[in-house]
């Protein structure tokens, strides 16, 4: 008689957990999936796919504007926002529903309920207890707010997803990737939209050229972006919409205030300190390189460890656990140049390391390639929009440490790249590939001149 009722439970059906358990129970695991919610995690539901399709209805409004530079007439368009909600809705449904088939068809038992450890091989679920040879924490995260005067009164971008209207004005607050996409979301549906960030510049970690650049177009599309700017205050007004108040003396109106101003793991109430898996002042969860916490049969995987926040990634992790421990495959997940993009308007691709960090690394011996030019679409929709492209390269191996991209198709055109750089590619290989013609995908391989960067003027 088997001494646990499973080889494997896992704490979480978003993507790294649903990807781990499928695996290790199509290689004859006996595995169990607990969640609370509904399966799909973050990604499918409340995060990557639903804002992905809110992207696509909102980039038709470029597509109306810009046919009649190709000689269409279009009658003025009419939006129904209701009608494009329904429609992801019922998208969400679908996958959801593949994807509890597929968990079944791997012979996993789905477990509804929140899981609370007893102990490091037995967890808790709506008052019944299951044990596991091995426990995986794929619980993800959550979106945060401060702690701030009026904090009640705002929306994140969960309830962006599912507002019942569209507001006139919206006040994001934040400058990451989450709140540049909406920002872009909701200006595509005519809303107006004023972003509001801590620093000097949208996209902390992002190449800097890539932020300047991308700031430049929101600015251009009609987005008000103030920076340096702290929110002390949010007020709800008598009549309806609230007002927001900076550190600078700003007062500005608004029918609906968001926050995107970072997630945080979702560990609070699972026992972890009973069973002595260790978290950071975040509440992440501290791993090592094969995904394993300070107890030997507890694994975690995805946003809930906090380091590469990205569903891939987290799909990743977890086909390493399984191949790992039901496969006979040890694998360790490769966290070094993995691509990512925003899909912001105009979206980013990007892979590798950024300029800043390749002169941290390798000092004075970098070279940059950058193009910025008006793609072939825009000669004849009068769009000034312009696609921006940096390459960074160790000078001394020749070696493309980085590819960045802001322009129309920068995720997939980096996707590709991604594999160039992964595998090392140097610049002269990039120079003797023959490009495709006429795309914006060959200026990638058709820049020769290094960029140099004007030197301040040095004090006298």
């Amino acid at each position: 008689m088997p001494r646990y009722d499973f080889d494997m439970i896992t704490i979480g059906a978003g993507s790294g957990g649903v990807a781990s358990s499928r695996r290790a129970g199509s290689y004859g695991a006996r595995v169990a999936i607990v969640e609370e919610s509904r399966i799909g995690g973050t990604c499918v539901l409340r995060g990557c796919v639903p804002k992905k399709l809110l992207v696509y209805g909102a980039q038709f409004a470029d597509a109306f504007a810009d046919a009649a530079g190709f000689g269409w007439t279009v009658a003025p368009p009419k939006f129904d926002w209701p009608s494009l909600i329904g429609a992801k809705n019922k998208e969400l449904d679908r996958l959801e529903q593949i994807y509890i088939t597929m968990l079944k068809n791997s012979g996993v038992e789905i477990i509804e309920g929140r899981g609370i450890f007893v102990d490091p091989h037995t967890i808790e679920v709506a008052g019944r207890r299951y044990t596991a040879e091995n426990i995986l924490i794929a619980s993800g995260g959550h979106p945060t707010v401060p702690d701030i005067p009026g904090i009640e009164h705002v929306i994140s971008s969960n309830e962006a997803l599912d507002l019942p209207k569209l507001p006139r004005k919206i006040v994001i607050v934040g400058g990451g990737y989450i709140a540049v996409e909406f920002a872009g979301i909701f200006r595509g549906f005519g809303c107006e939209v004023v972003e509001l960030i801590r620093r000097e510049e949208l996209l902390y970690g992002f190449d800097d050229d890539l932020r300047v650049s991308l700031a430049l177009e929101m600015r251009n599309r009609g987005i008000e972006i103030h920076t340096r700017a702290h929110v002390t205050r949010i007020e709800k007004d008598r009549r309806e919409g609230y007002t927001v108040f900076t550190n600078i003396g700003q007062e500005i109106s608004a029918d609906l205030v968001m926050y995107a101003t970072g997630r945080g793991p979702n560990t609070k109430g699972l026992g972890l300190d009973a069973v002595g898996v260790k978290t950071n002042d975040k509440g992440a969860v501290q791993v090592d390189e094969w995904q394993k916490t300070g107890v030997p049969n507890i694994y975690a995987v995805g946003d809930v460890t906090d380091r590469l926040n990205l569903t891939p990634v987290a799909i990743a992790e977890g086909r390493a656990i399984a191949e790992t421990l039901y496969n006979d495959n040890p694998i360790k997940m490769d966290h070094a140049d993995v691509p990512t993009a925003v899909f912001s308007n105009p979206p980013i691709g990007t892979v590798g390391l950024t300029e800043e960090q390749a002169r941290h690394r390798y000092g004075d011996d970098v070279d940059v390639y950058c193009a910025r030019f008006r793609p072939m679409k825009n000669t004849l929709s009068g769009r000034e929009e312009r696609t921006f492209m940096k390459l960074v390269v160790d000078g001394r191996s020749d070696r493309v440490l980085g590819c960045h991209m802001l322009g129309p198709d920068a995720p997939e055109i980096i996707q590709g790249l991604a594999v160039a750089v992964k595998c090392g590619a140097s610049k002269k290989m990039f120079d003797q590939t023959i490009g495709i013609h006429p795309s914006a995908a060959e200026e990638f391989v058709t820049m020769r001149e290094k960029f140099v960067r004007p030197q301040k003027a040095a004090a006298e």
